[in-house]
C-alpha cells in the first residue's frame, strides 16, 4: 500500500488531483492510499505517509516542511506547477512512487 499525502493551502485545490492520482492507480492496479490535507494539518497527518507532496501554493515552504519530516524519513516536494495545473494525476502519482522508491 502507497500513501501519499497532498498537501496546499487548505485541502481543497488537491482534492480534485487526489481524484485523478488514485483513478491512474485504479487502472494499474496499485495499492494506494492518497489524502489531500491544508498545511495546517500537516505536522499532525505527515507521519502516516510515505511521501508529501506540496501544491504550488505552498512551495515556500518546502524547507521548513521538510525539515520536519525528514526526521521520519519521509520525504517532501513540491508537485510541478504544470502537472497540477493540468491535473496531471497520472504524472505526479509517478512522481509521488519515484520518491517513495528513492527513500527506501
Amino acid at each position: 500500500m502507497y500513501k501519499i499525502m497532498l498537501c496546499c493551502s487548505a485541502g481543497m485545490s488537491t482534492s480534485l488531483l487526489v481524484r485523478k492520482m488514485v483513478e491512474a492507480a485504479d487502472e494499474r492496479g496499485l495499492p494506494v492510499e492518497i489524502d489531500a490535507f491544508g498545511v495546517a494539518e500537516f505536522d499532525t497527518q505527515f507521519p502516516r505517509y510515505q511521501v508529501v507532496l506540496l501544491g504550488p501554493q505552498v512551495k515556500y515552504m518546502l524547507k521548513t516542511l521538510s525539515e520536519k519530516a525528514a526526521v521520519q524519513g519521509i520525504p517532501v516536494q513540491s508537485i510541478d506547477p504544470m502537472d497540477y495545473g493540468m491535473q496531471r494525476g497520472e504524472k505526479v502519482l509517478d512522481y509521488a512512487l519515484s520518491l517513495i522508491a528513492a527513500a527506501h
